[in-house]
């Protein structure tokens, strides 16, 4: 039921937001019992960043979320930053007396009482109630190494080839790799990412997994997603790379030369994103969501009660490019459900000057669907939230073979100086068509291109009676082979 707490100006609609106060990196995300679990890291006294907890919600189709109960507060051992939860399906850590439980890992936040610097440490809380009470263990932290100031953000999961938890942990710029049999003893295996990379900022919130490669039989690759830290010389601020390589329990090796950077999404707003783990084999997708935001202007955006959102559901696969094998991301089936149609049309050709041919839909939770021929065009695109010279642009320059979101007009810019700005990605077309898949919210459009192999995710603040949308044409002409626009309802 929509309630007047989720009515607010920039409220996301279909984005999971909490109530009130501050949100930040998504945590512990875990599939168990029927129920998608999104832990995060949540001020529950501030809409800016704070004295660190995990906040808690549940969703049985990733669409649909239930917020409940903060899950782990601080304690004597500190504040609760970022890391991961699994199952304990076999009771190694016999937290569960011969049953299964969650078990969540993170990162205890305090003062050195030596040196008085910060000191950051890994630990264990476990649940024996499908994650509605959370029982720190007794023995935290269950590992320190003092030779690391940023040790944090610690991402498990289960090696069945090995039979043995596997930590891969952000340890300044590089990630460290351990292993234990039990979930509180562990050891040291290997280092990543010293001369790999991008080390634009520090690393942070490190995630590990196995993917099949598409359309290449029974060949698998891992995949190593790394968070980087904002740069003040750097606009980008805040954002995510990832690695494709080997692993062997102990080792992981890039598939690509060090200097290789490959970024997981090209827009602003994308940080942080780790994966569900334990999604039931029948499912079979590897899930993964993002903070929808920048530490650039986290803490400056123009909502009240509330800071931060989370990206939408995705899928990850790995398919085979031009330039190697890359990740695809795609929104999850289950938004579908969200949707109401209001506007399609097939094979139609465009000629630049030819007029809105979108005038008359409005709205401003909206998601659009275009596969576009570009004939003889320079440029094409959408713009939304728009009216009397506002709106976001999502285009695409044929020239340049580059997708881009404008966000220079697309409303309230001036709370931070690199907020307002154009950005975007190479995208060559795939037999002369472009696909544009578009989800614009009331504060975000995140946009997937050529069926997810370039992604941009972005915040914008557009005036609430700008709803219209518009599809233009620089020059010369384009052929729409489908456009499909739909309506989306609200989650709340």
């Amino acid at each position: 039921m929509l309630t007047k707490s989720y009515c607010e100006t920039f409220r996301p609609q279909f984005h999971y937001s909490p109530a009130a106060n501050w949100l930040n990196d998504p945590n512990g995300m875990v599939w168990y019992e029927g129920e998608y679990h999104l832990f995060y890291q949540y001020h529950p006294h501030s809409s800016v960043w704070g004295p660190m907890h995990w906040g808690h919600a549940v969703s049985k189709d990733l669409v649909f979320w239930e917020e409940l109960p903060i899950a782990l507060k601080p304690d004597h051992n500190g504040a609760i930053f970022s890391g991961s939860a699994v199952v304990d399906r076999h009771d190694t850590t016999d937290f569960f007396g011969g049953g299964s439980g969650l078990v969540a890992i993170f990162t205890h936040h305090d003062t050195n009482p030596v040196s008085g610097g910060p000191r950051q440490r890994q630990s264990l809380a476990y649940s024996t109630d499908k994650g509605r009470t959370w029982m720190m263990y007794e023995g935290n932290p269950v590992l320190e190494d003092e030779r690391h100031i940023d040790y944090r953000d610690p991402k498990v999961f289960w090696d069945n080839e090995r039979q043995q938890w596997v930590m891969v942990l952000a340890a300044g710029q590089r990630v460290l790799f351990y292993h234990s049999p039990d979930l509180i003893h562990w050891s040291f295996g290997s280092e990543f990412g010293t001369s790999e990379g991008s080390h634009d900022g520090v690393w942070e919130c490190p995630d590990l997994f196995k993917l099949p490669v598409m359309g290449r039989g029974g060949e698998s690759k891992w995949v190593l997603i790394v968070s980087i830290g904002p740069n003040d010389a750097l606009a980008e601020g805040s954002r995510t790379q990832y690695f494709v390589g080997e692993f062997d329990g102990v080792n992981f090796i890039s598939d690509n030369p060090p200097d290789t950077v490959l970024w997981l999404d090209h827009g602003r707003d994308n940080y942080a994103g780790v994966s569900w783990s334990d999604v039931p084999a029948e499912d079979g997708r590897r899930l993964f969501i993002g903070w929808m935001n920048n530490w650039k202007y986290a803490n400056l955006l123009p909502t009240e009660g509330w800071r931060g959102a989370m990206t939408l559901p995705r899928e990850l696969e790995l398919v085979v490019c031009e330039d190697g094998i890359r990740l695809r991301q795609q929104p999850v089936s289950e938004l579908e459900t969200l949707r109401t149609l209001k506007f399609q049309l097939e094979d139609l050709a465009i000629q630049a000057g030819d007029g809105n041919l979108l005038q008359s839909i409005q709205g401003n939770t909206l998601e659009i669907e275009a596969e576009i021929k570009l004939a003889d065009s320079s440029s094409f695109g959408f713009r939304i939230h728009g009216s009397q010279g506002q709106g976001t642009v999502i285009g695409y320059d044929a020239g340049r073979s580059y997708l881009f979101i404008d966000r220079r007009n697309a409303g309230i810019t001036d709370f931070h100086p690199e907020f307002s700005c154009e950005h975007g990605a190479d995208l060559k077309p795939s037999g002369g068509i472009v696909k544009l898949h578009i989800f614009a919210d009331r504060s975000s459009v995140e946009v997937f291109a050529n069926d997810g192999l370039a992604v941009l995710t972005d915040q914008v603040f557009p005036d609430p009676a700008h709803q219209e949308l518009e599809l233009f044409v620089q020059e010369g002409s384009i052929e729409i082979i489908a456009l499909r626009i739909y309506g989306l309802k609200s989650i709340w």
